[in-house]
């Protein structure tokens, strides 16, 4: 009658509650020892301290994670109670950082980055760096020949937010004023915020697109490089080649080298997936796919400089010899990282 009461309210019996309670103290007693001395290893890891370990048991802790990821397995499968399963669960996870975890933190990780990794991705994919220089040569001197042959064409390749006063036929002044000091350094701040999150956005998308094989990434890079193209015609035909040059290069040689970059690292990934060799499309895309993610992280560093560069430096400063030594400067740099990094790297090997 009584068991009969406990099965129509689901109410599990006291005999059966006890039972349970005998098994889970059972399972944990026969297999405690190796629990705790699996803890104690870890706890030492975590708190860098590798030399009050013995050598035994150093030997041991796979051995001991390996038991108790099994103890775990077998104690979702028989339900045990909830406190074994939740001290189970947090020690095994500790126990997987600490021997396949990462093996570096993050002043280690960004000393190997800059050390020589972001530099050795870059040269990974110099193929596709090649390739993306050619397409930006090219969309520069397509967008100066048919503003050259025909001014309206001015006005389809370049919005009309950013071209202002800069336009065909505008007087000397106007574009000489265009690139002087914009009136004093209050708001530089913000303005320089914002263009670094509006050339970074536009990297990325450049970057993003070379999944559909590169192909959207070729042709936004020619269509921007035909508005630069387009512009410096404007300003060589009104006599300010020179001056225009320097006010480009200042922040040029920093964001163009990163759209560079990430173009290139896009059209990697996207070559990589129309030209996978002996490799599955899986495989090739997961090792293009680190090496590219590396290039652009270098890329958004470059890209937070030029708009410092370019909120700060192209507003105040204002000489266009000045501006022309900041951005050979900037461009000695990256290519010195780029090239004698790896050189520095080899002779320490």
């Amino acid at each position: 009658m009584a068991l009969s009461l406990f099965r129509s309210n689901e109410i599990t019996p006291p005999a059966d509650i006890e039972k349970a309670s005998l098994r889970s103290d059972k399972f944990r007693l026969e297999r405690e020892v190796d629990w705790q001395r699996l803890e104690q290893i870890v706890t030492a890891l975590e708190k860098g301290r590798p030399g009050r370990i013995s050598d035994d048991d150093l030997l041991e802790l796979p051995v001991l994670y390996r038991k108790t990821a099994s103890s775990l397995a077998v104690a979702r499968e028989t339900s045990l109670d909830a406190a074994t399963l939740d001290y189970l669960e947090a020690l095994v996870r500790r126990a997987w950082f600490q021997i396949y975890g990462p093996r570096t933190g993050l002043f280690g990780w960004l000393r190997s980055f800059f050390a020589g990794g972001w530099s050795q991705s870059v040269r990974d994919i110099w193929l596709d760096i090649c390739i993306a220089f050619a397409v930006m040569v090219a969309g520069t001197v397509v967008g100066w020949l048919l503003v050259a042959r025909d001014p309206d064409w001015y006005y389809s390749l370049m919005p009309a937010e950013l071209a202002g006063g800069r336009v065909p036929g505008a007087p000397r002044e106007v574009l000489l004023e265009s690139l002087g000091h914009d009136g004093g350094g209050e708001g530089l701040t913000l303005f320089a915020a914002s263009l670094f999150s509006h050339n970074t956005g536009v990297t990325i998308m450049y970057f993003a697109l070379g999944f559909a094989f590169g192909v959207p990434t070729l042709l936004l890079l020619l269509y921007f490089m035909a508005t630069i193209g387009a512009i410096l015609w404007v300003f060589f035909d009104a006599g300010l080649g020179w001056e225009f040059v320097g006010w480009l290069s200042i922040h040029g040689t920093t964001e163009l080298g990163a759209i560079l970059l990430g173009s290139a690292a896009g059209l990697h990934i996207g070559r990589t997936m129309a030209f996978p060799g002996n490799r599955s499309i899986l495989a090739a895309m997961q090792d293009s796919g680190v090496r590219a993610a590396q290039v652009m992280m270098g890329c958004t560093i470059m890209m937070i400089i030029a708009g410092l560069i370019e909120g700060y430096g192209r507003q105040l400063i204002t000489d266009t010899t000045a501006r022309f030594a900041i951005g050979g400067f900037m461009l000695a740099v990256w290519l010195a990282y780029f090239i004698l990094v790896r050189r520095l790297r080899e002779r320490d090997a």
